[in-house]
């Protein structure tokens, strides 16, 4: 159905799987304990749906995906060289079968030394949120990756380490897909880099990819899972606590600013609260800001994610409070502008339109793949172009970002 939705806002959708199921909208209310002048005022876009705890609650009694409601198609399906295949590229080579043939393979893989090079390459783009680059260079990384599990086997300690170089090169293509709109993608590639990281033994690798997996049950709406499975992952790297590297803290507070993400969208504030408070204690121990294990865990991401949880909750006068004042600056670009996307969704929330759209434009100036791609910026900038009178620059950004308004045939 995504091709006769694909111009209309959030609400509209809304409208349209409702009708096609039948409903009334007191009904569907009925169904996602609301009441009917809200649905309503949801199906004009009176009421933005930009939390996911509300949109997950919808698809459900409207028997969609959460794609399907929010609608955003996949929007790097090509890069800039003529004939390059990027996000299509990626999937068939998470999707190549020759990875399950036992034994060594013909032919030499990449050195593990090689491999380790490249592999800090390509995390260094996604955290500086180049995801073109990035997306057009991953599908030979994870080929690479899987030779070398395949070449070097799982008993010597080179094919340990080539099975946990394998984990993190899959970790990073989990993140990328999910920030992409490819979720289900995203979620395969999770479980093959967790398979690859149990193979490699370590409990920091396990530790990463019981991470992404939870982020990708994240994006597809199974909070409740993510929330089970963040527990789990905690108490498993718990006993090594005592003894806890660098290292070894910043991968368990990840984990648990994970489960902020999650219980929050589950509006569970007990939950949110504990993973919090656990998140700091792993911040506190570390001292300081840092970025291991591609993690940039530290004091500041927890304050990022007590702003996402307070959004997530609607507490948006805590938002308001918090959210400018949190100096994100020593950061990774990708955390500084997911931070500034976050602060721009609590000014719209709160009416101060035109600091949304001044937190946007240094945003985008920072990062204007991440601004562009982002799935919550983009709801932003299409509620400010339907106002009647949008801020001055507004519409330029929609442009940018290839958003439309509600014609259809708007460019």
């Amino acid at each position: 159905m995504r091709g006769m939705t694909d111009g209309m806002t959030i609400g509209e959708r809304v409208a349209f799987y409702r009708q096609r199921r039948g409903l009334t909208q007191l009904v569907l209310a009925g169904l996602v304990g609301r009441t009917e002048d809200w649905m309503r005022k949801v199906e004009h876009d009176v009421l933005p749906l930009d939390r996911l705890s509300v949109l997950r609650r919808l698809a459900n009694a409207l028997d969609v995906t959460l794609g399907d409601l929010i609608g955003e198609p996949v929007l790097m399906a090509w890069a800039d060289e003529p004939g390059r295949r990027t996000v299509p590229a990626l999937r068939a080579a998470l999707m190549d079968h020759r990875q399950f043939l036992t034994g060594p393979q013909s032919g030499e893989p990449v050195r593990l030394g090689t491999l380790a090079s490249d592999l800090d390459r390509h995390w260094s783009d996604y955290q500086n949120s180049r995801y073109a680059r990035l997306t057009e260079r991953l599908p030979l990384l994870i080929t690479d990756a899987q030779a070398a599990c395949q070449h070097y086997g799982t008993t010597s300690d080179d094919g340990l380490r080539a099975h946990e170089l394998a984990a993190s090169a899959h970790q990073l293509a989990a993140a990328l897909l999910t920030k992409l709109g490819e979720a289900d993608l995203a979620a395969i590639s999770a479980s093959r880099g967790l398979t690859a990281a149990n193979t490699s033994g370590s409990p920091l690798m396990i530790g990463s990819l019981y991470r992404s997996v939870a982020h990708a049950l994240l994006s597809i709406g199974e909070f409740e899972q993510a929330v089970a499975l963040t527990r789990a992952a905690a108490d498993h790297l718990e006993p090594g606590l005592r003894t806890a590297t660098p290292e070894y803290l910043s991968v368990y507070g990840t984990l648990h600013l994970v489960g902020v993400v999650a219980s929050s969208r589950r509006e569970d504030r007990t939950d949110t609260t504990s993973f919090l408070s656990e998140a700091d204690e792993a911040a506190a121990r570390l001292g300081r800001d840092a970025n291991y294990l591609w993690t940039a865990f530290g004091p500041t991401n927890v304050k990022i994610h007590r702003v996402t949880a307070a959004m997530e909750l609607g507490d948006v006068q805590i938002a308001i409070d918090l959210g400018p004042r949190v100096d994100t600056r020593g950061l990774p670009t990708e955390r500084r502008v997911r931070h500034a996307i976050e602060t721009a969704r609590a000014y719209v929330r709160w009416n101060r339109i035109d600091d949304a759209l001044a937190v946007l434009l240094a945003a985008e100036h920072d990062a204007p793949e991440q601004v562009r791609y982002h799935r919550l910026s983009r709801i932003l900038v299409r509620e400010m172009i339907r106002l009647p009178r949008p801020v001055s620059g507004a519409v330029e950004l929609a442009s940018r970002m290839g958003v439309r308004g509600t014609d259809p045939r708007q460019p």
